[in-house]
């Protein structure tokens, strides 16, 4: 193991518990990623630090650039790759870290002409592996000098990455379970709404949603929107105006 004073350790200590408390905010993804760049960048001093993350959306995956701390407008461009492809695209399909000691003269590294531009030399990309060993990600450090990444830097990086996916994975997850939250809600309200339109129409429980699902396409708004104002009119006891219920919520 590499000699590493206290004072090293304790910033990436700082960089662990920082992200930590992300797993547990109301941070956005976009917020959470920027804060683990911008992290990993002061504490390990590297020049870039980026993250990309695997679009599992798109067939076959990519594995796409998500946030980095750079300025620089060349490297904050869109930019993808096949996992099948360059540094991050090897690091995320082996799960484990790989050092290249300079980019330029890496085969597998895809933007030289950037990297050059940028004065970027070394580099170290690290996996973001979840608890359950899932790879989700890299997270790359890169340095403007030549730089042989020790043990103990890979180490405390790939902790710090881990810790990232656990953040990342964290926030998908709360995003889920408020989507799925906000669907079961709205079929609840449908589905009270339809009872309502049954009762003093006289109809059908498919013609009440058909009903509601026309209203929602005529007048632009949601199914949600026509659900809670025929919910409305119930409670303030308009009964027998539905209708006008609806097009006093502008439905």
């Amino acid at each position: 193991m590499d000699q590493t004073s206290p004072k090293t350790y304790d910033t990436y200590i700082k960089a662990l518990t920082d992200i930590s408390r992300a797993i547990t905010s109301d941070l956005y993804q976009e917020d959470i990623l920027k804060l683990i760049v911008m992290v990993t960048a002061k504490v390990t001093g590297v020049e870039i630090c980026s993250l990309w993350l695997i679009d599992e959306s798109e067939r076959p995956n990519k594995i796409r650039l998500k946030s980095s701390q750079a300025i620089d407008p060349d490297y904050l461009k869109d930019r993808s790759l096949n996992l099948d492809e360059g540094v991050v695209g090897y690091v995320a399909t082996h799960k484990k870290p790989l050092i290249v000691p300079h980019v330029l003269e890496e085969p597998r590294f895809k933007e030289k002409e950037m990297a050059s531009k940028l004065g970027l030399v070394s580099m170290l990309g690290v996996p973001l592996q979840g608890r359950d060993g899932k790879v989700i990600g890299v997270l790359n450090c890169f340095t403007a000098e030549p730089h042989d990444f020790t043990d103990t830097e890979i180490n405390l990086i790939t902790a710090v990455a881990n810790q990232a996916a656990v953040a990342i994975m964290n926030t998908e997850l709360m995003v889920k379970t408020h989507v799925i939250k906000e669907e079961l809600e709205t079929r609840k309200r449908v589905e009270r709404a339809k009872e309502v339109l049954m009762r003093r129409r006289s109809i059908t429980g498919e013609e009440a949603f058909r009903w509601i699902q026309k209203r929602s396409m005529d007048s632009r708004k949601s199914m949600r929107d026509v659900a809670e104002a025929i919910l409305l009119s119930e409670d303030l006891g308009y009964y027998s105006s539905i209708p006008h219920a609806l097009k006093n919520e502008g439905l």
